[in-house]
């Protein structure tokens, strides 16, 4: 490309450059011409303007270029021809004009030669010059517009014309940031791929209006109804100035539309620096249809505790061990990480990605099982942790249900080896992240898991250590969870398979089960469970069709949703509290103290150590029935696992329904 194309294709800084360098040439041609117009004497105008067109030229210079930059003059849209541009250029050189007046006036009637001037005179000349001005400033930008959809054409003819179909775009927003957005879009990266043709915009003033020559053809009523009759494909959300509530409900009716949603970050200023802002589209996630703000709890008192220590996190390349190195590690506060995981990848990944964003921080990746014991005691003696977050675990429901004995030798064993180790070393805190299937359990995994929050607290009975244990639910995109499946089968065009049409769970985003797990270990005193509040339950079966919306798709023509029928081990509904439980309130509204429930911790060790005597030759049936005398609560819903009685009754009811 030769510089003249490159020059032409007005980048942004081009542009910028031309037009000053346009507006400044015109108030110095306009300045001498009105200057010769004006005086019938060249002689008397060259004694006058040795003087004194120096300075007025700078003052107007300086006036005009300072209200342009104050109006952003230079930051509009120049290659199109919209009104309200030129109606604020005006309104920004009639500012400047009128600062200019005061200099301009004094040096008119109070000249150095001692002769006045008459100030209709000066009226004459200020209005003729301001003309002029104008007028060169005007075609200087017309110009822009011009050669603009001249090179266009010119660059369409060259290259045979558009490729395929433009797809027609509607914007969701009116303000800075779609504004900012039409301009990258217009521009020629993505001119022969998106076609805007309609805004939408809540703010009733500006119905009816145009941006950039698109009409703004009302507010989120009109969404469904416009993009059936221009044939939107895509609608890009861009109302930056949107609640978390107004954006779930403007996403949901978009959702119904069929088009694909894409969605820009949070940005409510145009004057933000300048970065792409179509790089930065993304589809809409289901994240963006919680309806509510991310819970951001404050932090200040867990830093305090973590300041200078040495911070160990079990299963620290998982969803969530990996979510507590990331928050741990930004808060700068701690002496030294200790990654351990036995999946050395998830455990690279976290490493690497704290080493590229906190190069400061002490951190040591260390791979290992909780299931070996003298590992821990190693790494313990080693590195001496001062608090141990304790994430490491089986989760899969139906996986441990085919792998009963897998789930107590790691949920189980293992626990109770990190336990047991932090008492041995004198750890400050042990945290343990529990689960809500913990509650009333209907299958093994939740079932070790409440085993787990026994071992916690029966440790905290006779150690210096305080143990606690946090139950939660699912959270938003962990490894293994609903949403990548759906993801995932979307993709592939379905169809989507859900368990059951009312099987409902509690969900949480990542960062803030995580953020509130640590602010719960800062409460503790040793021998809690503490409980989140994960908001109201969704239906799966519902966040299934949101996906398939959101692909741009329409659930049950597009993609077929699969009743596949309830696994070994799940059921409709989690809790997250035992009935003899009840709960205690703590400072923050979204997290509870369960109260502890009585429990035989003698006979509980002494399970533990006769399953590890029998493990390697009993059934798994065996070593289920063990965890059912330990967990009263857990109720198989695994034909294998239940008792006869309880196959017959289930029997009975199948035949009664």
């Amino acid at each position: 490309m030769s510089i003249f194309e490159k020059f032409i294709t007005f980048s942004k800084k081009n542009l910028k450059l031309y037009l000053v360098a346009a507006d400044i040439i015109a108030m110095i041609v306009a300045c001498f011409a009105v200057a010769l117009l004006k005086f019938d004497a060249p002689s008397m105008f060259k004694d006058w303007f040795d003087k004194n067109v120096l300075f007025i030229m700078a003052v107007d210079l300086v006036t005009t270029l300072v209200m342009f930059l104050i109006f952003k003059i230079y930051s509009r849209m120049w290659q199109y021809v919209v009104v309200n541009d030129y109606v604020q250029m005006a309104k920004a050189f009639t500012i400047s004009k009128i600062i200019t007046v005061i200099p301009f006036y004094y040096i008119w009637l109070f000249p150095a030669e001692g002769y006045n001037r008459n100030t209709r005179s000066f009226f004459t000349w200020i209005l003729l010059y301001a003309a002029v001005v104008f007028l060169f400033m005007v075609c200087s930008r017309l110009a822009v517009w011009f050669v603009y959809n001249q090179w266009r054409k010119y660059l369409i003819a060259k290259n045979g014309g558009f490729d395929g179909h433009k797809k027609k775009i509607m914007i969701i927003g009116a303000g800075g940031a779609a504004r900012r957005l039409i301009e990258e879009l217009r521009g020629f990266k993505y001119e022969r791929k998106y076609n805007i043709v309609a805004l939408i915009d809540d703010n009733e003033i500006k119905h009816g209006d145009y941006l950039y020559g698109i009409k703004i053809v009302g507010g989120r009523d009109k969404i469904i109804e416009t993009a059936r009759n221009l044939d939107v494909d895509e609608i890009f959300f861009a109302a930056g100035t949107a609640d978390k509530e107004n954006k779930k409900q403007i996403l949901e009716i978009c959702s119904q539309s069929g088009c694909v949603l894409k969605t820009l970050p949070e940005i409510t200023d145009s004057s933000v620096p300048n970065e792409s802002l179509s790089a930065k589209l993304r589809k809409v996630d289901y994240t963006d249809l919680l309806g509510r703000e991310q819970i951001k709890p404050d932090l200040t008192k867990v830093f305090e505790l973590l300041k200078d220590q040495t911070v160990f996190v079990s299963g620290g390349g998982g969803s969530i061990g990996s979510e507590l190195v990331r928050q741990v590690a930004a808060s700068g506060v701690a002496k030294r990480i200790i990654i351990f995981d036995i999946a050395e990848n998830g455990a690279y990944e976290i490493q690497q990605e704290i080493r590229r964003n906190h190069p400061e921080v002490d951190l040591k990746v260390l791979i290992g099982s909780i299931r070996d014991e003298k590992r821990l005691c190693e790494i313990f003696e080693e590195y001496k942790p001062d608090f141990v977050y304790h994430a490491a675990a089986h989760k899969h429901v139906p996986l441990m249900e085919d792998s009963p004995k897998e789930a107590v030798k790691n949920n189980v064993f293992g626990t109770f080896n990190l336990a047991k180790t932090a008492d041995r070393f004198g750890v400050k805190r042990f945290v343990m992240i529990s689960t809500d299937k913990a509650v009333n359990p209907t299958n093994v995994m939740g079932a070790t898991k409440r085993i787990c929050e026994m071992i916690v607290q029966s440790f905290n009975k006779n150690s210096k250590t305080e143990y606690v244990a946090v139950r939660f639910g699912n959270v938003l995109g962990s490894n293994g969870s609903v949403i990548p499946l759906f993801k995932e089968q979307i993709e592939k065009g379905g169809p989507v398979t859900v368990t059951h049409p009312d099987i409902i769970r509690y969900f949480m985003l990542i960062p803030e089960a995580v953020s509130l797990v640590l602010q719960a270990g800062a409460y503790a005193n040793g021998g809690e469970i503490f409980i989140l509040d994960m908001g109201s339950p969704v239906k799966i079966r519902e966040l299934a069709e949101n996906l398939i919306r959101l692909s741009g798709h329409t659930p049950g023509e597009d993609i077929e949703i699969k009743y596949t029928g309830l696994r070994d081990g799940e059921k409709l509904y989690e809790e997250l509290l035992i009935s003899e439980e009840g709960i205690q309130k703590t400072q923050n509204n979204l997290i509870y103290i369960a109260r502890p429930m009585e429990f035989d911790s003698e006979n509980l060790f002494n399970k533990i150590d006769y399953m590890r005597d029998i493990m390697e030759g009993a059934s798994g049936r065996q070593i289920v029935d063990i965890v059912k005398e330990l967990v009263p609560t857990f109720k198989p819903q695994n034909v294998a696992f239940k008792d006869a009685e309880d196959v017959t009754e289930d029997a009975k009811e199948e035949v009664h329904a």
